[in-house]
């Protein structure tokens, strides 16, 4: 079993098989061992003391956070009041409605617009204040508040303009707004660039001087916030407050904001209630994708719905996901919902052919050798993908070597759009800044940015990033994070039902990770259409078996078995014969149930060889 230490060993291990080669590179396993009174707060809280431990691994370290963490509710979310310019712009919103005014949402393509703008537009008529929803076109203007919505808003005679997932940045477009006699509320949670927009209210609690405990929400949680301090002023009951925390959960998990703090609770109570939402749209698209009836985790919505409206806002029209959402006809959304689904379908296969073509000149920059040969930050142009897959593709990169990556693509004559994905040790947006004249567009945070250039600039852009760049060997071993050295005769269902209580697990808050070494496999599965899905049958040392789940990279194991033991030892593990194969997993606990019968199964992390002497190979 693995020793509680401050040790850490590196784990070679194949990326993935580029033009007929596996690369290499190599993972960090690190075993935590944060101190804290596990036994007393267990006891205090009413759980296993395996729970606090992962808790404190996570920084979760005061008994009260931990109260908050497994137990918080709506009533412990802060007073929206707090926020900057919230009572401001409630005030506005008010005034607008009793003089007859309408409103104009500028939102933006994405699932975190999409939703941001569907619940301000809800929000809005709730009240009586007529309003309309404008987003820019992703290809032909890009992101963010621009003239002609503000030219078509004033056509319509709307004198609100309120943003929603943009506009901090927008100072020339909200002056333009002034200038026409609007009058703006900006409500945003990206980063403040160069100084606020002149706008009559500017939410955001990224920006100087905000007071508001938690800057880590969405945009439609910022959206949330605007319209709870909306709705207590016009005395609306707080249960429909509440009715718009899916909205928010689903916009959360989608922009990938970290699950922590209020997030934890907007996500949580949020997939509570989404089985049983009434939006019509959601039924629908819950049944298309095989989900009706089911418990939603953050999973499903970052992998199967959130994909579904970003894709609409991709490559077809945004339209599309706001027209699902809005539908009240039952029929008709099972339309819209197919609908969305096999977008997403075409934008996935899409994707799958960029990412390869990325991975090819990725390799190529490498000189085809180890991932650690790279440069610090790769920059690749794809010259004909649509320019809305370039984020997703540039994801797919960073995750493959764990390297900054910037994908590009052609987009009118001379420029290239692109977007960048980052590493934790990397802050892109700032490194950026410092390139910001090669900029004609620009805007991003630490982890993911978004840019357009002339194409002429992308070798001095490349030069410049990675002359300026401090990273070093270790910023690029990706690490993985051991909560606990635990072998699976310890795993009990009451075990599992106790770490479900930390759940909603994503970004900030992953599933926690636990080890063992020494399994013997006693023999070995291929599942799925695709057959792309590994079944073990292990072993442990003490004697103790279960099922080891592998859901991706099955070929990859395949691989790492041939090559530490030979072809041999691979045949006789899905022969199911006695082999010789002796693999340390780091693994999470999970019931598989299956025609009334329940099993405890281990989900497989990753995984290594290790030498009898208790050293690593």
């Amino acid at each position: 079993m693995l020793q509680e230490s401050n040790d850490y060993w590196y784990n070679d291990r194949q990326i993935g098989k580029v033009m007929g080669n596996f690369m290499q590179t190599r993972e960090k396993w690190i075993l935590e061992t944060k101190k804290g009174d596990f036994d007393g707060l267990a006891g205090r809280l009413g759980v296993s003391p395996l729970v606090v431990r992962c808790m404190i691994n996570r920084g979760v370290a005061e008994e009260e956070d931990m109260r908050r963490y497994l137990q918080g509710t709506v009533a412990d979310l802060h007073d929206p009041l707090m926020m900057k310019d919230v009572e401001k712009a409630v005030h506005i919103l008010i005034q607008a409605k009793e003089q007859g005014a309408k409103a104009a949402i500028a939102s933006d393509f994405d699932c975190d617009g999409i939703f941001s703008g569907y619940l301000l537009w809800r929000a809005f008529g709730r009240i009586g204040l007529d309003s309309h929803i404008f987003t820019p076109d992703r290809v032909q203007e890009g992101y963010g508040l621009n003239e002609r919505i503000v030219d078509e808003a004033l056509a319509e005679g709307r004198g609100i303009l309120v943003t929603c997932d943009n506009g901090i940045a927008a100072n020339e477009q909200a002056a333009y707004a002034k200038e026409q006699g609007m009058t703006v509320i900006i409500t945003d949670h990206h980063e403040v660039q160069e100084g606020l927009p002149a706008a009559d209210a500017v939410i955001d609690p990224k920006q100087e001087g905000e007071m508001y405990p938690f800057d880590g929400l969405c945009g439609a949680g910022v959206a949330y916030k605007l319209i709870c301090a909306l709705y207590d002023a016009c005395g609306i009951p707080p249960e429909e407050k509440e009715s718009l925390l899916e909205y928010v959960a689903i916009a959360t998990v989608a922009d990938v904001m970290e699950l922590r703090e209020e997030n934890r609770i907007l996500v949580r109570e949020g997939l509570r209630r989404l089985p049983d939402t009434e939006n019509c749209g959601l039924q629908a698209l819950m049944e298309v994708q095989g989900l009706k009836g089911r418990d939603i985790t953050a999973g499903h919505i970052g992998f199967i719905i959130g994909p579904c409206f970003n894709a609409a806002g991709r490559i077809a029209t945004v339209k599309d996901s706001f027209e699902l959402l809005m539908e009240q006809d039952p029929e008709r959304a099972l339309e819209r919902a197919e609908h969305l689904k096999m977008i997403n379908e075409e934008r996935k296969q899409m994707t799958e052919q960029g990412a390869e073509q990325a991975y090819r000149l990725a390799e190529d920059k490498s000189g085809g050798g180890a991932a650690g040969s790279f440069p610090d930050i790769l920059i690749l142009l794809l010259p004909d993908t649509h320019e809305s897959l370039v984020g997703i593709i540039a994801g797919r990169v960073k995750e493959r070597y764990h390297h900054p990556v910037i994908v590009f693509t052609r987009t009118e004559e001379g420029l290239v759009k692109g977007s960048g994905r980052s590493i934790e040790a990397y802050h892109m947006f700032r490194e950026l800044m410092k390139c910001k004249d090669l900029m004609i567009r620009f805007g991003g945070h630490k982890m993911a940015a978004g840019m357009t250039l002339r194409e002429s600039d992308l070798p001095e852009l490349e030069r410049r990033l990675n002359e300026n760049s401090s990273l070093t060997e270790e910023d690029f071993c990706p690490v993985v994070h051991i909560d606990a050295p635990m072998p699976v005769g310890y795993v009990t269902e009451h075990l599992i039902l106790q770490l479900s209580q930390m759940e909603p697990f994503g970004v900030g808050n992953p599933k926690p990770v636990f080890a063992e070494q020494h399994f013997r496999i006693l023999a070995g599965f291929r599942l799925g259409r695709e057959k792309n899905v590994l079944k073990l049958r292990v072993r442990n040392e003490q004697g103790n078996t279960c099922e080891a789940m592998l859901f991706h990279g099955a070929d990859d194991f395949d691989s790492f078995v041939v090559r530490e033991w030979g072809e041999a030892e691979l045949r006789r593990m899905y022969e199911g014969r006695e082999n010789h194969l002796d693999i340390a997993f780091t693994y999470y606990p999970s019931v598989n149930e299956y025609q009334g019968m329940k099993k405890i199964q281990i989900q497989i992390v990753g995984y290594c060889r290790v030498a009898r002497n208790g050293g690593k190979s």
